[in-house]
C-alpha cells in the first residue's frame, strides 16, 4: 500500500514539474517575440536617422547638387538626402525642385525660391567642321545668332539682311520643355518651338552626345556641360563659338577667351558686374520647396546650402548668384 502512495506521489510531482515548464515555455514565447519585434525600433532610435529628402530637377545640375549633398551628410550622418531622375511625376511630390527657369505665377505663387547660382548658355558646334573652324575665328554676333536658330523667323522681318552662309550645318536643340532651351530662345525674343533643326530627347546631357556624334552639328549647350570636370578645358570634340560680347557687331580678339572654364567665368562675372554681357543668356539656378508643407529636414539642408555652397559654384561651371535676378535678357 505504501509503494502505491508512493509512486502516485511521484507521478502527480513529474506531471506538476511538466506542467510548470508548459506554462513557462508558452508564457516565455511572446516575449520573446516582442523583444525581437522591438530591436529594429531600437535601433532606429538608436541611429536617429532622419525623414528621407528627395531632390529632383534640372539634370545639368546634379553633380552640384550631388556634391553640396555629399558634404552636408558628412556633416550631418543622420540625414538622408538623394537625387531623383524627375519622369512623369508630380513635381509636388519630391521636396526639393532644382529649377533652371522662371515658373509660371500659379506655380510661382506656391513655393519657396532660394536663388543659389547662376549659369551662362553658349553656342557649341562638333570640332571636325568646317563651320567650327571658321566660326571659331570670326565669332558670331547677334544676328548671325538668330539667323542660325531661328532662320524662318529672322527672315521673315523686313529689315533684317540675311547672308549666305557656305559652310554647312545641322542645328540640333532639345525635343521636350526645359531650362537651357526655354532661358536660351526667350533671350533672343523668341519661344522653344520656333528653333528649327534635329530636336532630341533626353536631357542637356544626350544634346551634348548628338553634337559629338555629328560632325554638322551646332546647338547650344548650358557651361556646366562644355567643359571637362578634371582638367577645365573644352570636352573633346567640341568647339565653343565666341560671340560679340559687347554688342558693337563684331567678335574681337579679346571676346575669345574659351580655352579654360576658370578664364571663362572670371570674365562673365567680372563684365556682368559692369552690366556688360549680351548675346550669352544668364538666368538664374533656384532650389524651391513648397510654401504649404515643406519638411524640416528640407528646410535644414537650404540654409546649410546657403551658408556653405557658394565656394563649389566655380568648380562645377556655376557663377556665383549676385544680389540681382540674374537673367541679361536685352
Amino acid at each position: 500500500m505504501k509503494s502505491v502512495i508512493k509512486l502516485t506521489f511521484i507521478i502527480l510531482v513529474q506531471a506538476s514539474a511538466i506542467f510548470v515548464h508548459a506554462q513557462n515555455s508558452v508564457i516565455s514565447e511572446p516575449v520573446a517575440s516582442a523583444a525581437s519585434t522591438l530591436t529594429p525600433a531600437s535601433s532606429s532610435v538608436k541611429t536617429g536617422k532622419q525623414k528621407a529628402v528627395i531632390i529632383t530637377g534640372a539634370r545639368f545640375a546634379y553633380p552640384l547638387i550631388q556634391k553640396w549633398i555629399d558634404d552636408y551628410t558628412n556633416a550631418n550622418p543622420n540625414a538622408q538626402i538623394v537625387i531623383e531622375a524627375r519622369g512623369s511625376a508630380d513635381p509636388a511630390q519630391y521636396d526639393i525642385l532644382v529649377e533652371a527657369y522662371d515658373q509660371d505665377a500659379e506655380i510661382k505663387n506656391s513655393r519657396e525660391y532660394t536663388h543659389v547660382a547662376r549659369y551662362a548658355i553658349l553656342p557649341v558646334a562638333n570640332n571636325k567642321s568646317a563651320f567650327s573652324k571658321l566660326y571659331a575665328d570670326k565669332g558670331l554676333n547677334k544676328d548671325l545668332i538668330n539667323q542660325l536658330f531661328f532662320h524662318d523667323l529672322y527672315s521673315e522681318k523686313k529689315d533684317v539682311e540675311v547672308k549666305e552662309i557656305k559652310v554647312p550645318f545641322t542645328i540640333y536643340t532639345r525635343l521636350q520643355k526645359a531650362g537651357a532651351p526655354i532661358v536660351f530662345t526667350k533671350y533672343f525674343g523668341y519661344q522653344q518651338k520656333d528653333i528649327k533643326g534635329k530636336a532630341i530627347a533626353g536631357a542637356d546631357e544626350h544634346l551634348l552626345k548628338a553634337v559629338l556624334r555629328d560632325s554638322l552639328a551646332v546647338s547650344y549647350l548650358p557651361l556646366t556641360l562644355i567643359y571637362d570636370q578634371e582638367s577645365k578645358k573644352p570636352v573633346a570634340g567640341l568647339t565653343i563659338l565666341p560671340v560679340d560680347l559687347n554688342g558693337n557687331g563684331r567678335v574681337s580678339d579679346d571676346e575669345k577667351f574659351y580655352n579654360d572654364l576658370s578664364t571663362v567665368i572670371t570674365k562673365l562675372e567680372d563684365e556682368g558686374v559692369r552690366g556688360g554681357i549680351q548675346n550669352i543668356p544668364l538666368e538664374s539656378l533656384h532650389l524651391s520647396v513648397s510654401k504649404n508643407n515643406a519638411s524640416p529636414e528640407a528646410q535644414e539642408f537650404l540654409k546649410w546650402v546657403i551658408a556653405n555652397g557658394q565656394n563649389d559654384l566655380h568648380a562645377f561651371g556655376f557663377l556665383k548668384p549676385g544680389s540681382r535676378h540674374s537673367s541679361n535678357n536685352p
